[in-house]
């Protein structure tokens, strides 16, 4: 086996002569200072033997504890106690050599305790403004009216912050220029990061912006350095961006420092759609959903949806014995379980095709999974589209519902979680009534259940969302896209209002409801429902997000309204008056009352609306849907859509009139 070669590199070769130059001068400095000092000053090399002895024990420390191991572009404070830490051993071990040496004769005291700092001095002083140098600061400082990069003001003075200002001063070609530091924390008004100063609270950003740029160094952006900054800052930030001209961007995250390109610049990210909640997203507690699913057989219907697809992810995280994904699009399912398929940990996983009105298909699947836990998702939902095939909606939201409701019970599983929605409360459209009848469905079972007094029934539970930010068919996609068109934006009225819900929050919620069985007092039949704070109006969202693809409203993007579509309510609730919806032991979940008739009632109606709904009878179909939810009126004319004329070749009567004109 060959010895590595060692190689003799030059740059450090000039490093270790300039540090035995700088014990060497460092001594004669101080000798020279003690000298002057008592009013006798002395030539060059008075005392060289021990100048040379101080240089040598200089190198042969340096040398042994690595002192010419850093580079000096990156000196640091940790090469500063490097070469304290030389210096003093340097000093330690050069006064015994010279005492046994000389016995100290001719060598005055107070140099032994002047060479030290002074070698400190000469050794890091150079290194320091060499990575000045470097990195352009010291350049900058002579040429800051001529500075290329942009003046940026951070939002936020914390470690964030300091990470930020720090990679912008170690960037030879630094993009950006931090001239200031807002923060609402009284404590660090008036303090300084790395020179940067923090000016203010957030409220004065307008303030300051004009001062700064009275000095030559007006901000163009607002990056917000801050972690957590709720939905309401983030909403007022934008407005002040907007009325100063600015661009408001979040801080790079750490690992994008890394990525950052031969530019200097790492990628600043846009304000997350999510930043607009008005409210502090909801974080529950995740302890008892591990419990819930580990070792356990999980099926979730719907499971190529947005909810569902987030649900499977998250599930698969949390180590299922099996996860079997229950959907009826191909595509859908075929999306999800390749990238669980994709991912690191072994998962049994099954991909089932299948409609949940199918009961024979959910029997055979049920009698082979055998899953513990159900969660269904599998729902139309798209309001505009439901009021046009209102039978189809009926047949998956309100049987398909039954179907799997009643195939849990007969299978034993434990929990059976229902997603619903806030349409579902005093409902206009056919998608709200069929999900208010898919909860009493729940309602209903869970508590007949629940009154059997069996401790091995399935228990079930409803969960009731408002928008979920991002899903599909939900405004942010349709406005994402009308963006890249260049616009307009369409609104349907200017005063609609709507709940929004992250998707984490969403799935966190349906996690929560069927790990936490304590959280109602009745067994089965509970309707939960996180308190989404004051709902957004979709025409403030329009234009926030306008605003974040750095354009204005109205002037470079127009908003168009259309009218509400038809079904659609201009405010959603997300609670019955009846419902009288109470708080539980996880804060920001409350607990809705059940409103629902006893099976004896409800079962003889429930399949009457099903066989209308399979004979496309529309008329005969709402009717029973009116009795059973005698909040919802609906829109006849458009939901007599299902019943247009038949074709003229189809009747027999207009054949025969055809026929005899001909």
């Amino acid at each position: 086996m060959s010895r590595p070669q060692l190689s003799f590199n030059p740059r450090i070769a000039v490093v270790v002569m300039h540090d035995i130059f700088m014990a060497a001068a460092a001594m004669e400095l101080a000798i020279w200072v003690r000298y002057w000092l008592a009013g006798a000053p002395q030539g060059l090399f008075f005392l060289w033997e021990g100048t040379l002895l101080f240089t040598l024990v200089a190198t042969v420390v340096f040398t042994a504890t690595g002192l010419y191991r850093g580079i000096w572009h990156y000196a640091s404070f940790r090469d500063l106690v490097a070469i304290v830490r030389a210096v003093a051993l340097t000093v330690l071990i050069f006064i015994p050599i010279l005492f046994l040496i000389t016995r100290l004769d001719d060598v005055p005291r107070s140099v032994l305790v002047f060479v030290g700092p002074l070698l400190i001095v000469m050794l890091a002083g150079p290194r320091l403004l060499y990575r000045a140098w470097k990195d352009g600061n010291l350049r900058r400082s002579f040429e800051r009216r001529t500075d290329p990069r942009v003046p940026v003001l951070l939002v936020g003075a914390g470690a964030p912050a300091e990470t930020f200002i720090r990679a912008m001063s170690g960037q030879k070609h630094a993009s950006y220029r931090v001239v200031g530091m807002v923060d609402d924390n009284p404590k660090r008004r008036g303090r300084d990061i790395h020179g940067v100063r923090v000016l203010g609270e957030l409220s004065m950003i307008p303030e300051l912006v004009d001062r700064l740029g009275r000095s030559g160094n007006r901000p163009q952006r607002l990056i917000i350095a801050a972690r957590n900054l709720d939905g309401a800052k983030v909403e007022a930030l934008l407005e002040t961006a907007d009325q100063l001209g600015l661009v408001l961007s979040r801080m790079p995250e750490i690992t994008d420092f890394q990525r950052s390109g031969g530019d200097g610049m790492p990628p600043l990210r846009p304000i997350d759609v999510e930043d607009l909640l008005g409210r502090p997203q909801r974080v529950l507690d995740r302890t008892p959903l591990a419990r819930l699913v580990q070792g356990r057989c999980v099926l979730v219907t719907g499971a190529g949806g947005t909810i569902g697809g987030e649900l499977v992810r998250q599930i698969a995280a949390l180590g299922p014995r099996r996860l079997v994904l229950f959907e009826a699009s191909e595509h859908n399912l075929y999306q999800i379980d390749l990238e669980l398929a994709e991912r690191p940990e072994i998962l049994s996983r099954r991909a089932v095709l299948g409609d949940v009105r199918d009961r024979r298909r959910l029997e055979r699947i049920f009698a082979a999974e055998r899953p513990d836990i159900v969660f269904h998702a599998a729902a139309f939902k798209h309001v505009p589209l439901v009021e046009t095939n209102p039978n189809e909606a009926v047949l998956t939201n309100v049987v398909g519902t039954r179907t799997v409701a009643e195939t849990c019970l007969a299978h034993g599983t434990g929990t059976m979680v229902l997603i619903s929605t806030d349409k579902a409360v005093n409902p206009t459209n056919v998608m709200g009534a069929s999900k208010r009848i898919a909860e009493m469905v729940i309602q209903t079972i869970g508590g007949g259940a629940a009154a059997s007094g069996s401790d091995d029934g399935t228990r079930f539970v409803a969960v009731r969302f408002g928008n979920v930010l991002g899903s599909t068919g939900s405004v942010v996609p349709l406005f994402q896209r009308q963006l890249a068109r260049g616009g307009p934006l369409t609104v349907t009225h200017p005063d609609v209002t709507r709940f929004f819900m992250t998707v984490r929050e969403a799935v966190e919620l349906i996690l929560q409801a069927a790990a936490r069985p304590d959280l109602a007092p009745s067994r089965s039949g509970s309707v939960f429902v996180l308190d989404m704070g004051k709902p957004v109006r979709i025409a403030d969202l329009a234009r926030q997000m306008i605003r974040l693809s750095g354009r204005q409203p109205d002037k470079d993007v127009q908003i168009a309204y259309t009218g509400l579509r038809p079904g659609e309510k201009l405010h959603e609730e997300i609670l019955h008056p009846e419902e009288q919806g109470r708080p539980t032991a996880v804060d920001g979940v409350l607990l809705g009352g059940p409103r629902s008739p006893d099976r004896a009632t409800l079962w003889p109606l429930l399949d009457a609306l099903g066989e209308a709904a399979a004979e496309r009878d529309t008329a005969g179909m709402l009717e029973i849907l009116r009795q059973l939810v005698p909040e919802f009126a609906g829109d006849p004319a458009v939901l007599g859509a299902e019943q247009a004329p038949r074709r003229p070749d189809c009747d027999p009567a207009a054949a025969g009139t055809r026929l005899a004109g001909e």
